[in-house]
């Protein structure tokens, strides 16, 4: 009589060891090509190549970008690092900036009108350290401001403004942190602009007047003439829309 009480014990063993022996499947990886194609790193916390400026002004200190003035050797109007890497037109823009003093604020499709000096024009992401201005759309050496915060501004081929209020400017201003770090992230897809700080929306324009308006230009960030002031900046990306 054959005996069989062992057989399911040592087919077990058997299907183990078969299983142990077989390499495991990795699991499918996204080739990195397609993650970061539209990426580009405008500062990743080296030094200032690639970045054009008031050498005297800016520095950088700890992985940042840093901006400053003193009382010591005022500037006599703003001034601004230029970075070098072309002109974007459709991007969503991040950066974190952390402003101690004064006023600041990264230009985008913006141009260079003084090479000299390292002077812009253009659409300009406000900051400031009163929280009076951060997060509003201003028009550097242009228009003046386009949308003040919690405002949504269309702009017809005119230059006339309809403006719709959707947040209160107090109320926006308190999810902005001066002294601290904090999160901006521009958006700028054919006409339509929008500021978000904190991931929360500060302020959107859609600029019809083809005279005026732009469609790529420069990325640069500013040291605002006035009293003495220190921001900086860190982590500054961009992908490309469309």
């Amino acid at each position: 009589m054959i005996r069989t009480a062992g057989l399911p014990i040592l087919l077990s063993f058997l299907c183990a060891v078969a299983l142990a022996e077989k390499p495991a499947e990795k699991p499918a990886e996204t080739p990195k090509a397609d993650v970061d194609a539209d990426v580009t790193v405008l500062y990743d916390g080296g030094d200032l190549t690639g970045w054009a400026g008031r050498e005297d002004l800016w520095t950088a200190e700890d992985g940042q970008i840093v901006g400053r003035t003193t009382a010591e050797h005022p500037i006599d109007g703003n001034t601004f690092l230029v970075w070098q890497g072309g002109q974007p037109n459709n991007f969503e823009l991040t950066a974190q900036f952390k402003i101690e003093s004064g006023n600041s604020g990264i230009q985008y499709r913006s141009k260079v009108i003084d090479e000299e000096k390292f002077v812009v024009s253009g659409y300009q992401a406000d900051i400031d350290f009163t929280n009076k201005f951060a997060g509003i759309l201003y028009e550097e050496k242009g228009r003046g401001i386009l949308a003040q915060r919690g405002q949504r501004v269309t702009i017809d081929s005119d230059g006339k403004k309809s403006v719709d209020q959707f947040g209160d400017a107090k109320a926006l201003a308190a999810g902005i942190h001066p002294g601290k770090w904090n999160d901006f992230r521009v958006v700028a897809d054919g006409n339509h602009l929008q500021h978000f700080i904190n991931e929360t929306m500060t302020a959107e324009v859609i600029d019809q007047q083809q005279a005026n308006a732009a469609t790529k230009g420069v990325i640069a960030l500013q040291i605002h003439a006035g009293p003495p002031m220190t921001v900086r900046f860190k982590n500054i990306k961009i992908r490309k829309l469309n």
